[in-house]
């Protein structure tokens, strides 16, 4: 059986939804764990039904236009957090430590793939998530120093072997799309240590269980009550 790993997207202090990463367009989250967009409400409801661990992104950290530290570490208090939050480099990997139980570094953020190794040479395995974040089919970064294309960044995975790699299509997330399969295929060799996120209905579970998809990050089908989780 597929795990269901929760998704959760903080801004301003609440909870917040939106669709292909277009952040600007982002609404109040409203989620059938909670009676509003309070966090700490929709962590508690999660928690108490079985979830495991939670991926929360602070996405004023990523936008560098603040911050949700704050909640993110009282959340983390209840429920485990798999923290999204813009980490670029070894120092913002060092300093975010103290919020969450396990750190993301996504492609999208990440300034180099010095800094990356940096990282896997100090801290546990087991504190790292690497997230390949895709936009309309390629590698996504906001780095000029991180210029690697999808392929060239699956020899470095190897080189690394991360515990954990989230694959996230970027381009899929809260539409509701379902899986990219070609997508899957190019990660097969690291099926065992895939989260898979970005788009995934109902209907796409038994088929990932048949592609031998471990884990999956589901946001917008089980705020909306689409998807019921059995964690």
């Amino acid at each position: 059986m597929v795990e269901i790993i929760p998704v959760m997207d903080l801004m301003g202090g609440i909870a917040v939804s939106g669709k292909s990463g277009n952040r600007k367009q982002y609404t109040s989250l409203g989620s059938v764990f909670s009676r509003d967009s309070n966090p700490l409400e929709i962590a508690n409801s999660l928690k108490i039904i079985g979830a495991k661990e939670l991926y929360l992104a602070d996405l004023d950290s990523i936008e560098k236009i603040g911050h949700n530290l704050d909640q993110v570490k009282m959340i983390n208090t209840v429920i485990p957090v798999m923290l999204d939050c813009g980490i670029k480099n070894f120092d913002s990997f060092n300093f975010y430590l103290n919020f969450a139980y396990k750190l993301i570094i996504a492609t999208e953020t990440l300034e180099s793939l010095e800094e990356l190794h940096k990282i896997f040479n100090v801290f546990p395995k087991e504190r790292i998530v690497i997230s390949v974040d895709i936009k309309d089919g390629e590698l996504y970064s906001k780095s000029k120093d991180f210029n690697l294309n999808l392929d060239e960044f699956k020899d470095e995975l190897d080189l690394i072997s991360p515990n954990e790699i989230i694959l996230l299509d970027i381009s899929r997330v809260g539409t509701g799309k379902g899986i990219n399969e070609e997508l899957i295929n190019k990660f097969r060799k690291f099926e065992n240590n895939l989260i898979l996120g970005g788009g995934i209905t109902k209907e796409d579970l038994p088929k990932l269980d048949d592609l031998g998809i471990k884990k999956v990050l589901i946001g917008s089908a089980i705020h909306n009550g689409e998807i019921t989780p059995n964690f």
